[in-house]
């Protein structure tokens, strides 16, 4: 039996929706990651979804069918990263649908914790989780690696649930 692994997709700008749906509607398994955010314009403010990844949807297929999932409009390349297809293991497709379906983004506050200090989440939404803190500005985050696509995921989360390990 051929293996089935999560590929990673390179859309055209601002089209992950429409290459998720058309994937979807030629019967592939797709994920796309959605936040929600708050923008503002002069006259107005409006809730808008938007792709986590810009430019990133995730495919499972296998490596035969992959010539095939191109063939959809705004459909650019699969990512490669020193000459093999890019992909995601399923532990990490579910910790980014985890982080993605709780929405958190919360203030955080004390010292306690330094910089590069490996930590694990002890409450909330993203209990068990582990990670390392980083420093950006006068805030602290909880970094979420995703080495297949080399990006991560900053969440600010209050000290009080995050244990170093």
């Amino acid at each position: 039996m051929v293996e089935m692994k999560w590929y990673v997709m390179y859309t055209a700008s601002r089209s992950e929706k429409k290459v998720a749906e058309r994937l979807k509607e030629k019967g592939w398994e797709v994920y796309l990651p959605i936040v929600e955010e708050l923008r503002q314009w002069s006259d107005r403010k409006k809730k808008v979804q938007r792709a986590l990844f810009n430019g990133y949807v995730f495919v499972k297929t296998n490596r035969n069918q992959l010539w095939e999932c191109l063939q959809v409009p705004g459909a650019v390349k699969f990512v490669h990263f020193s000459g093999h297809h890019a992909t995601i293991r399923e532990e990490e497709i579910e910790i980014i649908k985890r982080v993605v379906t709780t929405g958190v983004a919360v203030e955080t506050d004390g010292t306690e914790i330094e910089p590069g200090e490996k930590v694990k989440v002890m409450g909330g939404p993203l209990q068990d989780m582990t990670g390392e803190v980083i420093e950006k500005g006068n805030k602290d985050y909880f970094l979420i690696r995703i080495p297949g696509i080399l990006q991560n995921m900053l969440i600010t989360i209050e000290r009080k649930f995050l244990q170093v390990i």
